[in-house]
């Protein structure tokens, strides 16, 4: 089956709108470019503990999905535990696709 959702997110990475890494998403989520945060359901709490905290007080919204792998796979990397995309109708769309999942 294919999944909408990480295809969206395939596609905001090839329109440069989307930055992965811990590092990476922090940054988004604290300068204000990141719009949509997605941390995977096998991250480790602490992992999604920081950034869903992050999220709340920047309010950037922020949601678990996928896993790792996939997450990783729909950017063309190995393994990615999170992801901001920066960009507000791509950022709908995923939420959308997610949401009809």
């Amino acid at each position: 089956m294919v999944d909408k959702a990480l295809n969206m997110i395939s596609m905001a990475m090839k329109a440069g709108k989307l930055v992965s890494g811990e590092f990476a998403c922090e940054q988004a989520i604290k300068d204000g470019s990141g719009i949509l945060c997605v941390v995977a359901t096998d991250a480790s709490a602490n992992t999604k503990k920081s950034f869903s905290n992050s999220c709340d007080f920047y309010d950037v919204q922020y949601i678990e999905y996928g896993t790792k792998e996939s997450l990783g796979h729909a950017i063309g990397k190995e393994y990615r535990a999170s992801i901001v995309v920066c960009d507000e109708n791509l950022s709908l769309s995923i939420v959308n696709k997610i949401g009809q999942a």
